[in-house]
């Protein structure tokens, strides 16, 4: 692939030599930029996206932001009868309602970045076709709705520690750790599934399906203690399973021993948003084409 680039030549066969444009073509970079400070640049656009998203998402709408603390609350009742009370599924000595719920809060954040940024391209193609702008804005921007909605709901998930007289221990302050390997786990996988999205949309319709499966696979329902301990640190090749138990041990202080699973997860979510960044980067030349 090549790169354009604008140059000024003049004529000099004659005596009126006249100014004109030219295009110069030069070849790629065999590892494109990542374009960091291009998107620190365009930094009003991506809050403008952002916001814009956030009063689509609510316009015309009676609860509001409310829907934060609906869906996650719902579906902690809903595991709660099924799982909790008729399942008789273990919850490590914790009330299975804060235990569900605290790992449905960054699950629900990475379920929301990876659904939107893998969408994000097509959603957003009338813009890629008009305007010159980092593309990498688009994906990056969509991640603003999911972190409002998970903030929401940490509110509410203090006032359950406090309902069930949990106290707030230490280990609470490696949370962000945690809340940043699972959307860096997202932002990686939504990444590569947007720029294959854009031109092969069996993507936008296998992913909610993976979402499904990786659902499953990740200890919200139950936990990771029912795992065979022999099995346990390749658990961590599922970067959801060490930020979910990571949860559970930053509120909670107890759990199974995260520390290998956390080490290969870390490893696994790195690799995904390295590669999927230079990706995104090598093929966002032909979004426009293909939009």
């Amino acid at each position: 692939m090549a790169s354009v680039s604008r140059a000024v030549m003049k004529d000099r066969h004659g005596p009126d030599s006249i100014s004109a444009d030219a295009l110069r073509i030069v070849p790629l970079e065999t590892l494109p930029s990542l374009g960091i400070r291009e998107i620190w640049i365009y930094r009003e656009l991506l809050y403008f996206l952002a916001w814009r998203d956030l009063k689509v998402r609510y316009h015309q709408t009676i609860l509001g932001i409310l829907w934060a603390v609906i869906k996650p609350c719902s579906m902690m009742i809903v595991f709660s009868v099924f799982f909790g009370w008729l399942g008789r599924i273990p919850s490590d000595g914790l009330p299975y309602p804060i235990f569900v719920f605290a790992a449905l809060l960054p699950w629900q954040l990475f379920a929301h970045t990876l659904s939107a940024t893998s969408h994000s391209l097509v959603a957003n193609q009338h813009l890629i076709t008009k305007v010159y702008f980092p593309r990498l804005i688009i994906p990056i921007s969509s991640m603003g709705i999911g972190l409002i909605d998970f903030g929401i709901a940490l509110l509410v998930l203090f006032v359950m520690l406090l309902y069930y007289h949990i106290p707030i221990i230490p280990q609470i302050l490696a949370l962000p750790a945690f809340m940043m390997l699972g959307i860096t786990s997202a932002l990686g996988v939504g990444l590569w599934a947007s720029a294959l999205n854009i031109r092969h949309r069996d993507v936008g319709h296998a992913i909610p399906f993976v979402t499904q499966l990786w659902f499953f696979v990740t200890p919200v329902a139950y936990p990771s203690s029912l795992i065979p301990e022999s099995w346990r640190a390749w658990y961590g090749i599922n970067p959801m399973a060490s930020v979910v138990e990571g949860f559970r041990w930053a509120l909670f202080g107890n759990g199974v021993d995260i520390a290998l699973m956390f080490i290969l997860s870390l490893l696994i979510s790195s690799t995904l948003l390295i590669s999927g960044l230079y990706f995104f980067r090598r093929t966002e030349q032909t979004f426009a084409d293909v939009a």
